[in-house]
């Protein structure tokens, strides 16, 4: 091997030094051959120089593979290539392309978390997602995923936090439940150092389950602080939260879309109207704005809202039980 090494070397240096001088500053000068504006390449992890010149050769990317070998020899950059995915756009030159294979500048994909996703919708589309491999299995159970986490005791219902994240060929489902449960953590923490006084929450794990029930009614951004607002008044005067969504999150596959007022009665663990105070678990995955909406309520007195129903995703929000059930009737039993 190190003969072969050795041999190359010595070649790059007599194709520089002698009458090979003029084909090769030709070909530095010469775009690599592209029959599209742009070409991913996937450098396989292990590949070699003498490999990607070969790779580059039957891809047609390159007709002299001994030159782009004697250019990474001459740069120093023999040793250098590095794997993963390069965005390689017409018009780029071989001295361009040995500079991009030996960069971190790797293609990057995108993972995007959506609010109000539950933990299993989030485990069903990692594990879908052919971009990442796959190390959980096509159905891995919330205990089985907690505990490659390291947290085996957690349930994983509102622990990753909804974002974009980004990630290159050679990612896993693991890594991206593992950066959105650590950047879930961040962010609460964060947020939860920085609330407003006296809120009837005794831990950070408290404003994520009602963050979580923030997420599920808010249809409308703007409004999640003032929803908040009339879930902290409730709380803070021993009402029940009577929101819908922890009814049908109880009801998990039973639910058939139709809330009733069968389901209204049914005691779960999750059914704000039959139980006082919080779920034991959040209800879906809250994004931060849910989570500083919770922490920043907004101040007032309504302590009811009801979804007007008119395509805005908007509420009305009504300080007593008499104006609650004008709305009712206005916006949803006049509807029906």
């Amino acid at each position: 091997m190190m003969r072969a090494l050795l041999l190359v070397s010595t070649l790059a240096a007599s194709l520089i030094a002698g009458g090979a001088w003029m084909e090769y500053q030709d070909f530095l000068s010469e775009p690599v051959t592209l029959d599209q504006e742009s070409l991913v390449l996937d450098i396989k992890q292990g590949t070699s120089l003498s490999g990607l010149s070969e790779e580059l050769t039957r891809l047609g990317l390159v007709e002299r593979p001994y030159l782009f070998m004697a250019l990474a020899y001459h740069e120093g950059k023999a040793a250098s290539i590095k794997a993963g995915e390069y965005k390689l756009s017409s018009g780029i030159r071989p001295p361009e392309l040995l500079a991009l294979v030996t960069s971190d500048k790797v293609v990057q994909h995108a993972f995007t978390l959506v609010e109000g996703w539950t933990y299993r919708r989030l485990f069903a589309a990692v594990a879908k997602d052919e971009r990442l491999e796959n190390l959980l299995g096509d159905n891995p159970s919330a205990q089985a995923v907690m505990t490659r986490l390291g947290h085996p005791e957690e349930h994983p219902e509102g622990r990753f936090l909804p974002e974009t994240y980004h990630f290159s060929k050679g990612a896993s489902d693991l890594d991206i439940l593992r950066r959105a449960y650590e950047t879930m953590e961040q962010v609460l923490q964060e947020e939860w150092a920085q609330r407003d006084e006296g809120l009837p929450l005794e831990s950070p794990y408290e404003a994520l389950i009602l963050a979580s029930i923030v997420e599920k009614e808010t249809g409308l951004a703007a409004e999640r602080p003032t929803i908040a607002g009339v879930f902290i008044r409730r709380l803070d005067r021993g009402m029940k939260l009577q929101a819908d969504p922890t009814v049908i999150y109880g009801l998990g596959e039973r639910f058939d879309g139709n809330i009733t007022r069968a389901h209204l009665r049914q005691d779960t663990p999750y059914n704000t109207y039959v139980h006082t105070g919080l779920p034991p678990t959040p209800i879906a995955l809250p994004g931060r704005a849910a989570i500083q909406g919770v922490l920043h309520p907004q101040a007032g007195d309504s302590l009811f809202f009801v979804a007007k129903g008119d395509g805005s995703h908007s509420h009305h929000f009504s300080a007593t039980l008499a104006e609650h059930n004008r709305a009712v009737r206005r916006y949803q039993l006049r509807k029906r």
